[in-house]
C-alpha cells in the first residue's frame, strides 16, 4: 500500500508549496523509494487547457496527453520522472464525475452531497493514482490556502484518508509564512499559529510545519511554533528564500526532512543517499553567476507580460545554460510590439531568437518578422509548435513567393494552406478534443541537425497543437532548401523542419521544453544555446 503525504498552505498563497513538495519527492526518490506526485486544484475548470495564460500561466502537458497546471512541470523536472493524467485533479473534474454518475443513476436516487459523494470521488482519484503508479509514497499538494471555501472538500477528503488508512500511512505537511517586521526586527509566528488553528478546526493535525521566511529564523521561533501548534520540534522545518532554488532540497536534507518521513512511515532499509550530482548542479550555477558569462536570447511571444506563460521554455533555456556554464539572459519581447517597424533594432543584440508556441492570430506578424530576421541574418533560431508553423509560412511568403500563404486557422479560404486540419492524416491518433496531445514518436533523418542534436534515430516528444503541415507543399519546400528532418513514422506528419544552409535554424511541431531536466537539458535547447554562445563569440 502506498503512503500518502498531503501538503497544504496557510497565511498567504504562492508560498512555494510545489517547490517544497518537489524537494521532498526528490529526496525520497534519492533514498530509493518510488515516488508519485499529484496536485489538487480547487478551481471549477475541468483543466487549464482553455484558461487564459494571463490568468493561469502555461499549460503543462504530460506524457499521456493531460493538460495540467504548471506545478506538474515542477514535479517532473525535480523528480526526473514522467507523470500522468492521475497527477492533475481539479474541482471541475470531481464535480463533473459526480454529476455524471448522478445522471446515470449510480447513486440509486440518493440525495447527492459534498459528503460523502464529492469526498468519495476525491479519495477515489487518490486510489486510482496508487494503482496506476505503484508508488511507495504519493505526495499530494492541495492548491490554495487553508480557509478558502473552494479547498474544503479536498481537505475533508484528506482528513478521511487518515482515518481510513491509519495514522502510520498518512502525513500532513503545512507550509506557512513567517513574516519579518523590519521596523522591530522580529519574525512573527502568530499567523502560523492561526493557520494551524484553521486546520485543527476541520480535524487535521499537521505532522510537520514548513516555515517560509525571508530571513533565517531563530531557534526560539521554531520552539514556539512547535509548542503552540502541537508539533514535535523535529517536525518544524525552515525554508528560507534561496538565491539558487535548487539549494532547497539540500537545506531540507540537512534539517533531517527525509529521515523524518522515513522514520514516520517505517521505511527502515532506505538509509543511504547520494546528492553529489545535485550538489554539483548548485555549485555549477553559483560559479556561472559569479563568472558573469551570459548569452542573450530574444523570446518573442504573445503573453510575455506574465512570464509563467512560458515557464517551461524559460526553465529549459536555463538548463541549457547550466550545461555550458553560461547564464541565459532572456529578452522578453511582446510579439505585437515588433509590428511597429522597429523589429531590426529590437532584435539586433540577440545571440539567438526563440519563437514559442501559442494560439491565435494576434502577434503572429511580429513573430514572423522575428523569424525572418533570424533567417536573413543567420542568427540561431528555434521555433516551437506555432513558432514552427509561422517559420514555414514566412518561408512560403518570402522565399517561395506565395504571398497568400497562411494557416486555415487564420484564413479558412486561403489559396495556399501551408497548415491545415488534415483529418485524413489523423487515423489512429488519439485526440484531446481537436488537439493532438501527449507523446508521439518522431523518426529523425540521418545526418540532419535534428539527429546531431538528439544523437538518436528515433525520439519521443510531447505535443499540444491542432493544425499540421500540409504535405502537398513538401516537395516545393524541399527544392528551396528546407529539410523535413523529423517525421511521425505512423502518420507521416511533419514534426521537425530545418534549413541546413544556415548555421542553426530548426523548428519543431512538438514542445521540447516539457522534457528538459536540470541535469539533462533537452537536446534542442542545449544545442540552440550552444549555437547562440558561438554567435556571441564570433561577433
Amino acid at each position: 500500500m502506498s503512503r500518502f503525504v498531503f501538503v497544504t498552505g496557510g497565511v498567504v498563497s504562492s508560498l512555494g508549496k510545489g517547490i517544497f513538495a518537489s524537494s521532498l519527492g526528490f529526496l525520497l526518490k534519492k533514498r530509493g523509494l518510488k515516488v508519485f506526485m499529484m496536485k489538487f486544484d480547487p478551481y471549477l475548470n475541468v483543466d487549464p487547457g482553455t484558461m487564459s495564460p494571463y490568468q493561469h500561466g502555461e499549460v503543462f502537458v504530460t506524457k499521456d496527453g493531460a493538460e495540467t497546471d504548471l506545478d506538474i512541470g515542477h514535479y517532473e523536472r525535480w523528480l526526473d520522472e514522467s507523470l500522468a493524467k492521475e497527477s492533475s485533479v481539479t474541482s471541475g473534474k470531481i464535480y463533473g464525475a459526480v454529476l455524471e454518475k448522478e445522471r446515470r443513476g449510480d447513486y440509486l436516487g440518493a440525495c447527492v452531497q459534498v459528503i460523502p459523494h464529492v469526498t468519495n470521488e476525491i479519495k477515489a482519484r487518490l486510489h486510482d493514482a496508487e494503482r496506476a503508479s505503484g508508488a511507495d509514497v504519493i505526495i499530494c499538494e492541495i492548491g490554495g490556502t487553508v480557509g478558502d471555501i473552494e479547498s474544503e472538500p479536498f481537505l475533508e477528503a484528506m482528513r478521511q484518508m487518515r482515518v481510513e488508512l491509519g495514522y502510520q500511512n498518512v502525513m500532513f505537511f503545512h507550509n506557512t509564512l513567517v513574516p519579518y517586521l523590519r521596523t522591530s526586527e522580529e519574525s512573527k509566528t502568530k499567523p502560523t499559529q492561526h493557520s494551524v488553528k484553521d486546520l485543527l478546526s476541520i480535524g487535521i493535525q499537521p505532522d510537520a510545519i514548513v516555515l517560509r521566511s525571508e530571513v533565517p529564523l531563530g531557534e526560539g521561533a521554531k520552539e514556539k511554533i512547535s509548542l503552540f501548534c502541537n508539533v514535535a520540534r523535529e517536525g518544524v522545518f525552515e525554508a528560507d528564500d534561496c538565491e539558487i532554488v535548487y539549494e532547497l532540497p539540500l537545506k531540507l536534507h540537512e534539517q533531517g526532512l527525509d529521515e523524518f518521513v522515513l522514520r514516520r512511515f517505517g521505511f527502515t532499509k532506505q538509509t543511504n543517499i547520494d546528492l553529489k550530482d545535485w550538489e554539483g548542479l548548485v555549485k555549477r550555477i553559483a560559479e556561472t553567476k559569479a563568472s558573469g558569462k551570459s548569452v542573450n536570447i530574444a523570446l518573442v511571444g504573445k503573453y510575455v507580460e506574465l512570464k509563467d506563460a512560458y515557464l517551461s521554455v524559460a526553465t529549459a533555456l536555463s538548463h541549457a545554460g547550466y550545461h555550458f556554464g553560461v547564464k541565459v539572459d532572456i529578452d522578453w519581447i511582446k510579439a505585437i510590439d515588433l509590428e511597429n517597424g522597429n523589429y531590426e533594432e529590437r532584435l539586433a543584440k540577440a545571440d539567438g531568437i526563440l519563437v514559442p508556441g501559442g494560439f491565435g492570430e494576434r502577434g503572429s506578424k511580429g513573430k514572423m518578422l522575428a523569424i525572418e530576421y533570424a533567417r536573413t541574418h543567420d542568427i540561431p533560431c528555434l521555433g516551437i509548435c506555432f513558432g514552427m508553423q509561422l517559420a514555414m509560412i514566412e518561408f512560403a511568403k518570402h522565399v517561395l513567393g506565395h504571398q497568400e500563404a497562411n494557416t486555415t486557422e487564420f484564413d479558412p479560404e486561403t489559396p495556399c494552406p501551408v497548415f491545415d486540419l488534415l483529418r485524413d492524416q489523423y487515423d489512429g491518433i488519439k485526440m484531446g478534443g481537436t488537439l493532438r496531445l501527449g507523446e508521439y514518436p518522431c523518426a529523425l533523418q540521418k545526418g540532419s541537425l535534428a539527429e546531431k542534436c538528439y544523437k538518436a534515430p528515433l525520439i519521443k516528444e510531447r505535443h499540444r497543437h491542432r493544425y499540421e503541415f500540409n504535405s502537398a507543399y513538401r516537395k516545393e519546400f524541399e527544392e528551396a532548401g528546407v529539410v523535413f528532418s523529423g517525421i511521425n513514422p505512423d502518420s507521416g506528419l511533419v514534426e521537425i523542419v530545418e534549413i541546413p544552409k544556415l548555421r542553426f535554424f530548426i523548428a519543431s511541431q512538438f514542445h521540447p521544453e516539457f522534457t528538459s531536466r536540470p541535469l539533462r537539458p533537452n537536446p534542442l535547447f542545449q544545442e540552440f544555446v550552444g549555437a547562440a554562445i558561438k554567435e556571441k563569440a564570433e561577433r
